[in-house]
């Protein structure tokens, strides 16, 4: 069955408790926490004692933590310290994508590994066997609200198949523009997990959002 993670990036931050208590109601299996330094992508978001409070308040959901930032292997034992269960970095990113995968790992998380737009998906495989989820991103990383790029749907569909040969099981996740149009078609391609934000915090309706995309 297709996953939903919401993408807090979305919430009221104003509410933030209560807009992440809202949508894991409603169905999302967990919380996608994007983490952007202002370096690797054009924009600042939040860090470590937004994760930290929000697992204090939030400890039973699992955290699906999104590190958009140019140096992931300094930061991956902290933000595993404040409530990460899953770290996803990026394949850009200025570290040796080995070294923040074992560093993951020792700090007792899941590993995702993650490209832009665009990277070739191929880019992934010599590190596939050690990961637990592969991230496709569907917009430039960085902001949210952007519309879907198609491309994604290769991406996922070379990933299933590449996964398939080896015998291997990560979850293929895709983020950005996940709505009720392109969600099924990610799902078609591959994608087991969506992330969602403006879709599912905005919706008038959020668990008849989230049936939507779980039941894609």
């Amino acid at each position: 069955m297709t996953q939903l993670s919401a993408s807090i990036l979305a919430a009221d931050f104003a509410r933030l408790e209560q807009d992440c208590r809202r949508v894991l109601a409603a169905g999302a299996d967990m919380l996608h926490f994007d983490v952007m330094d202002g370096h690797f992508v054009p924009n600042i978001s939040f860090g470590v004692p937004v994760l930290k409070s929000l697992h204090a308040a939030l400890p039973e959901a699992f955290y699906d933590v999104h590190l958009m930032i140019s140096h992931p292997l300094q930061y991956t034992e902290v933000f595993a310290k404040a409530g990460a269960d899953l770290i996803t970095f990026h394949l850009e990113s200025e570290d040796d994508p080995g070294a923040v995968i074992d560093a993951i790992h020792a700090a007792g998380c899941k590993a995702g590994l993650s490209v832009k737009p665009g990277t070739p998906a191929g880019a992934v495989l010599p590190y596939l066997s050690r990961l637990e989820l592969v991230l496709v991103m569907s917009v430039e990383p960085g902001f949210g609200g952007q519309k879907f790029m198609p491309m994604a749907l290769d991406k996922l569909a070379f990933l299933r198949e590449a996964c398939a040969e080896r015998g291997l099981a990560p979850l293929l996740e895709v983020d950005g523009g996940v709505d009720a149009v392109t969600g099924p078609q990610c799902v078609g391609a591959g994608a087991n997990l969506l992330v969602a934000g403006s879709y599912l915090f905005g919706a008038k309706d959020a668990a008849e959002a989230a049936r939507a995309l779980k039941q894609a």
